[in-house]
């Protein structure tokens, strides 16, 4: 089934799920904190909202590289019972909110370089999250970008339209 076919109430359930699986690796790591679940954007998602800083921010790890994983874990686990893959979204006390919006900031900045020098600007090697979330500002702004390479150095380029008519358009199947 098509993730946009999928009720509000399957949704939900996938939020369930994933909600239910992170308490009890909470529990077994012994860490005290609130789950927050939802839909944003048509995807489940479901957040550990910290009791206190002490514990929870292990669960970010350097980079995300924790809630990475946590997000890649819950997914399997809701797929497990669904049998459907899922797109759900895990955050950790607020990161990816932060992390989104410093995103928003690069490009911004690019988006302001290549308006300014009718260049494209390459922006660094990016995981699907950060790329998607680019492609997003980028498009807002009203310029287009192109994901290049491979995992896990794979990029963004902006450009201005007039400059972007030899290259496809955004790659918006990233998440």
């Amino acid at each position: 089934m098509a993730e946009d076919e999928r009720t509000i109430d399957q949704l939900n359930e996938e939020a369930d799920i994933a909600a239910d699986y992170l308490e009890g690796l909470l529990d077994i790591a012994d860490y005290d904190g609130d789950i927050e679940m939802g839909v944003r954007n048509n995807r489940p998602m479901v957040q550990i909202v910290a009791d206190d800083d002490t514990d929870i921010k292990h669960l970010i790890g350097r980079n995300g590289e924790v809630v990475d994983a946590l997000q890649q874990l819950t997914r399997l686990a809701v797929q497990q019972k669904t049998g459907e893959r899922s797109h759900l979204i895990v955050d950790v006390d607020g990161f990816l909110k932060h992390k989104r919006q410093r995103l928003r900031d690069i490009a911004l900045d690019a988006i302001d370089e290549v308006k300014e020098t009718g260049e494209p600007v390459n922006l660094k090697p990016m995981n699907s999250f950060e790329r998607k979330v680019v492609h997003d500002v980028v498009r807002e702004e009203g310029l287009k970008s192109r994901s290049h390479g491979e995992e896990p150095r794979r990029y963004v380029t902006v450009y201005l339209r007039a400059n972007a008519e030899d290259a496809a358009d955004v790659d918006e199947t990233e998440e």
